[in-house]
């Protein structure tokens, strides 16, 4: 591929990132099945392009194709697509050259059925929470573009003395009187990509992770949906008879929190220099806010006894039954969280427009 064409190639697939949606899925569950059955990766390729009606799968299909003929490794190409996300492709590329391509075919095809799972059940959750959420602010824009100026414009004509809540809602509407058909619309863009840097732009992501790791909602789903990965990855492939430290990389390599992928590396370094889980874990500063002590002493006495793979498979289902049930309450978590935001804004616009209406009645008797 030439610039001009990886260019294109780039910013044509940004579009269909977007709207890949199961597509994505479709195609390395399919690869799996083939490439574990015997066949090719071309052929299988092929395959999977002839028993499906899309053409943006057939497209991108013929691109990673195009990519391996000129000589690149499959996670090359899936990368070069810009289709799939990293951990996969990561997965992928250790897979290539520990020679155990399909065990990890079939651990990224899992792996993304759990969490498509999973984010169908947070998308669910934090449905009816967000609705309100928007509802109350559109509301609370409303009222501080179209009724605060009008109320300024009386209060301002009254003389008596105002509370202080009362003139910052003046100023407030007054302001947006004469402002708000530029402010509110820059508002809600800069308010946008506040939100995309702290919590998705990669350099500063950190940020977002950092705050979210320390709340006490989102903690306990954090540490739930990380510990059922590591449980999971871990067990699978060393079950699987690949190298402890080539599995641990792999995990380091998709894992998404910064906290987590420190203490992966750190576990990587020190399997490799001959340290036992044992030795690792206590010397590892706030370990406990990573992995619960419990599963340390499981994971201890698991490999002394050499049933690891075993145990972390099972760590894994637990914190998936446990992380479905959290998920199924974040609703009933959050509904007193935003009754409590929605009622001091309520109340803040009621205190400031009341108080002076008393203050107007107290003068007139």
């Amino acid at each position: 591929m030439n610039n001009n064409e990886e260019k294109k190639s780039g910013k044509m697939n940004l579009f269909s990132r977007l709207f890949f949606g199961d597509n994505r899925d479709y195609i390395i569950e399919n690869l799996t099945l083939l490439v574990d059955s015997g066949m090719g990766i071309l052929i299988a390729l092929d395959s999977i392009a002839e028993g499906s009606n899309s053409k943006a799968v057939k497209k991108v299909i013929g691109q990673i194709k195009s990519d391996i003929d000129a000589g690149s490794s499959l996670s090359e190409a899936l990368r070069f697509s810009s289709i799939f996300s990293e951990k996969s492709i990561s997965l992928i590329k250790i897979g290539e050259r520990s020679g155990r391509l399909t065990t990890n075919l079939k651990v990224v095809s899992e792996q993304q059925q759990k969490e498509r799972l999973f984010n169908s059940k947070i998308r669910g959750a934090l449905m009816y929470p967000v609705f309100v959420l928007v509802v109350a602010v559109v509301v609370g824009i409303g009222i501080a573009w179209f009724i605060l100026p009008k109320l300024a414009l009386v209060f301002l004509q009254l003389r008596i003395k105002l509370p202080l809540i009362t003139k910052i809602f003046i100023e407030l509407g007054v302001f947006l009187g004469n402002y708000g058909s530029w402010v509110v619309p820059v508002f809600i863009v800069v308010f946008l990509l506040f939100i995309y840097f702290i919590f998705f732009f990669n350099r500063t992501k950190k940020i977002g992770q950092f705050i979210t790791f320390h709340s006490p909602i989102f903690k306990k789903i954090i540490q739930q949906m990380e510990l059922a990965r590591f449980g999971y990855l871990l067990g699978s492939l060393l079950e699987a008879g690949m190298p402890i430290v080539e599995s641990i990389r792999s995990i380091k390599e998709t894992a998404d929190f910064y906290n987590y992928r420190k203490f992966y590396e750190h576990l990587e370094m020190s399997v490799e220099e001959g340290n036992s889980f044992q030795n690792i874990f206590s010397n590892y500063k706030n370990i406990n806010k990573l992995i619960p002590s419990p599963i340390q002493q499981m994971i201890v006495v698991a490999e002394k006894s050499g049933h690891l793979s075993d145990v972390l498979k099972k760590i894994g289902a637990v914190y998936e039954e446990k992380l479905d049930e959290t998920t199924k309450n974040l609703a009933v978590i959050l509904e007193p969280v935003l009754l409590i935001i929605v009622w001091l804004g309520v109340m803040a616009v009621a205190l400031a427009v009341i108080i002076p209406l008393y203050g107007l009645i107290g003068g007139i008797q």
